[in-house]
């Protein structure tokens, strides 16, 4: 049995594994820049709309009191973009997904998987710091986002942006 400092170097290993462990049970992950979880239906609600194209956006909202990225709303595949505008609150920051179908100039149907960082000059500081922190590692979790936009308000978003970023 070794020690240092005092401490037992077996009882810590134990203490580590038993740690990831729960956090395994529990399906959350830990965002090491925050101290944010991304919960598991996250992951999976994402793979649903890249794979199956089950919904056509999701919206995703962090919940401060249990420090936990979770799934706010799912769009339907007939949903639009304005349906995603519309879902994002004016004083609250979000994440959202949205996956954009468009055809390019030679005729060819195409998707792409977008990013939205959602964070209104209305909303609190503090909200702001916690999504901006957040974001990056929150982001690798999606894995097979294509376009990234970050936006504070309406028109930084809009739909001609876009179809822009698309091409």
């Amino acid at each position: 049995m070794e020690e240092r400092n005092g401490v037992d170097r077996g009882f810590i290993e134990e203490l580590t594994v038993s740690v990831s462990w729960r956090q395994m049970e529990t399906g959350l992950m830990a965002n090491s820049a925050s101290g944010m979880a991304v919960h598991d239906e996250c992951k999976m609600k994402f793979l649903e709309l890249k794979a199956k194209r089950s919904y056509r956006f999701i919206v995703f909202k962090i919940e401060e009191k249990i420090q936990q990225v979770v799934v706010e709303k799912l769009g339907e595949p007939t949903d639009s973009y304005e349906d995603l505008s519309a879902s994002l609150p004016p004083n609250e920051c979000r994440y959202a997904v949205y996956d954009f179908d468009f055809t390019t100039e030679e005729n060819c149907q195409k998707s792409k998987i977008f990013f939205i960082a959602w964070s209104p000059d209305a909303s609190r500081v503090r909200s702001k710091m916690l999504y901006a922190s957040s974001k990056d590692r929150f982001r690798r979790e999606l894995d097979g986002v294509q376009v990234e936009v970050q936006a504070t308000d309406p028109s930084e978003m809009s739909f001609d942006i876009v179809k822009e970023r698309a091409l």
